[in-house]
Parts: structure tokens; sequence; C-alpha cells
């Protein structure tokens, strides 16, 4: 339900467990709550803060591997439910085994350690994995935010790096917002909203066959249908038939094109404005302004215009001197 505060201990006392809230639960979190656990209380008390420093990989490894090779490895690795996945440089190819089994004895939650194998390519923006420890498998449960998303990393693209996103853009949405996610995915935009904000609409377009049965799983499994509404198809063909001067807010995650679909977010926003959360790779020396001016161009050639930029950041390095970019922009 995203109301555990994880910063905080949770604290037993005898037969009482005592939760720390980010904040005072709503009537529906109540009712909720009420659901699944018979007797509980909401009241204050006393935590101590959650305190956990990281054990890096390389102190894990320091007393496994040669001295000479310990400088390449990874500084970070990605964990998607059960699932850790790492990029092991080719200095590092004969020593993968040993890796895996320490990046699972490590962490009693991963039952499955993949290696990356190929980049991300191809229309549905998908990789290859190689398993180097445990259950050999791709697909898993992520939970994200008080959300489950069934995931197949070999079929549908997804990015727990992308996490703190979700979020942010879930928390802009207003109710009675009608929003068009352009490239779903598994949905982790379109669910977290409906899931923060039940009064809304959300229409969510995937062209991945495969990517679209899982966002249609998670919808379901989310309890979101009745919000979320998917299409399978290109996002420029499905849309300015169905979805017309009708969008309050457009999402598009999709960095490699999105700036090739601003004039369908032109198409569909209402006539009287609307909000874009544009995304995109740049490699220039300065990205945000780069992306900002870029953004603003497209708009105004199909006859629109960026009313006011709301928010830029780059969201993260996806590899040397290369950032995916967000640009939040209003639409006149």
């Amino acid at each position: 339900m995203g109301l555990l505060d994880n910063s905080l201990k949770i604290h037993r006392e005898e037969d009482y467990l005592y939760l720390p809230l980010i904040r005072k639960p709503q009537e529906t979190d109540l009712y909720e709550l009420t659901k699944n656990v018979r007797h509980f209380e909401i009241l204050q008390h006393g935590f101590v803060r959650n305190v956990k420093k990281p054990i890096k990989l390389v102190n894990l490894l320091s007393d496994k591997l040669p001295s000479t090779v310990l400088s390449s490895l990874p500084h970070a690795l990605d964990y998607v439910g059960d699932i850790a996945i790492i990029e092991i440089p080719a200095e590092l190819e004969s020593y993968k085994t040993i890796i895996g089994q320490t990046i699972m004895a490590s962490n009693k939650r991963v039952n499955t350690v993949l290696a990356k194998t190929s980049p991300v390519t191809g229309e549905y923006r998908i990789r290859k994995f190689e398993t180097i420890s445990g259950v050999n498998k791709t697909e898993t449960v992520h939970k994200e935010y008080g959300c489950i998303f069934h995931v197949d990393l070999t079929k549908a693209y997804f990015s727990p790096r992308l996490s703190y996103e979700h979020n942010r853009v879930a928390s802009l949405v207003k109710e009675r917002e009608t929003v068009f996610d352009m490239f779903a995915g598994v949905g982790p935009f379109s669910i977290l909203i409906a899931k923060k904000q039940k009064k809304v609409h959300v229409y969510a377009t995937e062209m991945n066959p495969e990517a679209f049965k899982l966002l249609r799983k998670n919808i379901l499994a989310n309890k979101v249908n009745a919000t979320v509404k998917p299409f399978l198809g290109d996002a420029r063909h499905i849309a300015p038939a169905r979805l017309k001067d009708s969008i309050d807010r457009v999402i598009m995650n999709l960095p490699e094109k999105a700036i090739q679909f601003v004039d369908v977010a032109c198409q569909v926003i209402a006539s009287y404005g609307g909000i874009i959360h544009y995304y995109e790779f740049n490699n220039t020396s300065k990205p945000l302004e780069t992306a900002k001016i870029k953004l603003s161009e497209a708009v105004e050639q199909n006859n629109r215009k960026v009313e006011k930029i709301l928010h830029s950041k780059i969201v993260r390095g996806v590899s040397p001197f290369t950032w995916q970019v967000a640009v939040d922009a209003k639409i006149k």
C-alpha cells in the first residue's frame, strides 16, 4: 500500500508489532487494512532509525578474485523481483560463476543472478541474459510502491532504476485527469497512477505483444482494470483516432524515439492544454538545455506551444557521456 516507512525499524513488543507509517492513513487505506488485518490500532510510537550500510560487491569478492581485476567489477547491480542483474566485463568472464554465487550468498532474497549478454536492441527494447547462478529463469514478480509487476526480462523492457521516476510522475497526477501512457511496457507508470489516484482515466498503449500480455496481467493483479484501459499497437495508429483532444497528461517514456511522437502528443492533448512528460537520451555537453529546446521546437512544429517548462532532470547515466533526460512541459 506504500504506507510503510522503511527509514525506521519495525518494533516488536511481546505479541505486538509496531509498524512505522509515512503518513496518516486515509479512509481508503483503513478499509484495505481492515480486509487483511482484523485487529490493529493507529497510534503514536517512538521508532529507531533504520541505518544499513550496504556491503559493496568488491569487498565481498576481495579475497576471491585477483586484485588486478577487482577494479573492473561493476559498482551497481539491478534487482528485479528475486533476480539480480549484473554486467560482466570481458576481463571478468572467467570469474562470472563465483561472482554470481557471491551475489546470491549475500542476498537471501535473490534466487537468480543474470549477466547481460547483449545491449538493449530492437523495436521492443529487449536484451539477452545468461544465468550465472541460481534458478535458470527470466520471469519474476517485482514490487514497487505498493504495486506488483509480472516481468519477463527477455520479452519486455523493465528498469528498476526508473522506480523514483514512476512515483514522481504518478504523484503529480490530479483527480479526474485523463492520462495517456504512450509507451506503457508492463505498466509501471499507468498502474502506479491508477493506484495513487483512483478518480482518473488512464489509456496505455503498447506495441510489443509479450509486454502487452504482461500489462494486462498486471492491471488485473493490481485491481485497476476499471481505471487503466490497455491498447495493443503503435501509439501513432491508435491515439489520434481514439483520443484526439481528450488528454490532460501524456507520458512519453521511449527515450530513443520519443521526439518522433511529439506530433501524436500534440494531437491528443485537450484543446485547453495539458502536460507532456518527455524522455530522451542525450549526449551533448548541456543535456537538459538541449532537450528543452528540441521538445519546444517539435511542439511548435505541430501548432502548439510550450507555455512553461515545469521540471527537468537527468534521470540516469546510460553510458559514458550519455544521459536519460526527463522534461515536464506545460503545453498551450
